[in-house]
């Protein structure tokens, strides 16, 4: 199974952000993203992979819960925002962007790695 790890740029322990991950692979996918779903479950996390890192824009239209934003570039976290239901707005630069359940990601820096392991 896999799971999403991680990795504090301090040496710490590695810790497991999630183990239900979600890739979402299609356009359509990556469009609708968390769109008309009623919540994220706790273990879970909706993956975005790109080829090439660039800007990438988070909105929260549709989507009635607050979620964690991470983006990341080969695999360490170079932007984290807390987006709030409905109006949240984010933008960073991402090959790797990762979606969570608000206050998942509480423990993550920038800086930390954030890597998919099996």
């Amino acid at each position: 199974c896999v799971q999403l790890v991680h990795r504090p740029e301090s040496g710490g322990g590695s810790q497991v952000l999630a183990s239900n991950i979600e890739i979402a692979d299609s356009f359509l996918q990556q469009a609708r993203g968390l769109m008309f779903r009623r919540s994220l479950a706790d273990d879970s996390a909706l993956v975005f992979q790109f080829d090439s890192a660039a800007k990438r824009d988070v909105h929260m239209l549709f989507v009635p819960f607050a979620i964690d934003a991470l983006w990341l570039v080969d695999n360490k976290v170079v932007g984290k925002k807390r987006l709030k239901p409905w109006i949240g707005l984010g933008r960073e630069t991402a090959e790797t962007l990762l979606e969570l359940p608000a206050g998942a990601a509480d423990e993550v820096a920038v800086g930390d790695r954030v890597v998919l392991a099996e």
